[in-house]
């Protein structure tokens, strides 16, 4: 029997059915999405360890001069697009554009499409209360026209920098990050 979907999760299920793939890899990622928002009504949930939640992602880019802004994720100790847990949103593009200001400092950002840009599940190590989970991560594509504005977030940041796409997939080195990067260098032309 099917379950009854609420208009959150009905709206991400739509989205997700919308967005195109562009490799197996993202489309197998997007079937265990789909499975998430569909069978769990907790997919939100930040504590919804099993198999994990919805979180959402900025790639913020800086138009005129083909670059994307990252931070170097204090816990995590890489260099990661913004992005994060839903805190009541429930909704992964309202998750991104909040993240996206809280870590940039930038107030000035807006969605350089509505559409869905990626989406992947990844591994979360163990930290803390929190155990080994899955980020079940929906990505957008937002931009700013006042990139020199941008201020490091102690709190979540070792540091904050601008870099040309090639150089944004070496610091961030993994498919996934590969895969968007190179979408939205195309999108930019």
């Amino acid at each position: 029997m099917a379950q009854t979907l609420d208009p959150d999760r009905m709206a991400l299920r739509e989205a997700l059915l919308a967005h195109v793939p562009v490799d197996a890899a993202e489309e197998r990622h997007r079937t265990v999405l789909l499975a998430l928002v569909t069978n769990v009504p907790e997919c939100f949930s930040r504590t919804h360890y099993t198999p994990g939640h919805i979180t959402g992602s900025a790639f913020v880019v800086d138009p005129a001069k083909n670059r994307v802004l990252l931070h170097f994720h204090k816990r995590l100790a890489r260099w990661l697009q913004m992005g994060g847990h839903d805190d009541g949103e429930r909704s992964a593009k309202k998750t991104a554009l909040r993240e996206a200001k809280e870590e940039s400092g930038l107030t000035e950002i807006r969605f350089l499409s509505e559409e869905i840009l990626d989406v992947d599940v990844h591994p979360i190590p163990e930290w803390k209360t929190e155990p080994a989970h899955h980020h079940h991560d929906v990505r957008y594509a937002l931009f700013t026209v006042t990139p020199q504005l941008v201020k490091k977030q102690d709190a979540e940041s070792e540091d904050l920098a601008w870099f040309p796409f090639a150089e944004a997939r070496q610091k961030m080195n993994e498919p996934g990050a590969d895969r968007v990067l190179q979408r939205l260098s195309r999108m930019l032309r």
